[in-house]
């Protein structure tokens, strides 16, 4: 399992769609993902403060696109997703 935060905006955005493309996949060119245990730092690094944010629980091996663990922040290997989350990938929707 790793996960996406997005705000529930962009989410909701796209709620009728198969797919789901992140609001900066576009600039980035891949979607930023991490794993349970790499979810705290994330939080606390880039979305401290912010509110209206749900976490995405994606189940790897139902991705379509490519995804790769590349090395990021911290020396750390982040997983990225290489294309569009796919609604069957994702088990569960939380508010956080």
């Amino acid at each position: 399992m790793i996960h996406h935060i997005t705000t529930l905006q962009d989410w909701q955005s796209q709620e009728n769609k198969a797919e789901f493309f992140p609001a900066d996949y576009f600039k980035e060119g891949f979607i930023h993902c991490c794993t349970p245990s790499q979810l705290a730092g994330v939080l606390e690094r880039y979305f401290k403060g912010k509110t209206d944010l749900i976490l995405l629980h994606l189940d790897e091996s139902k991705l379509k696109a490519e995804l790769r663990y590349e090395v990021s922040t911290n020396e750390e290997k982040f997983p990225h997703l290489y294309g569009a989350i796919n609604r069957e990938a994702v088990m569960k929707v939380q508010k956080l």
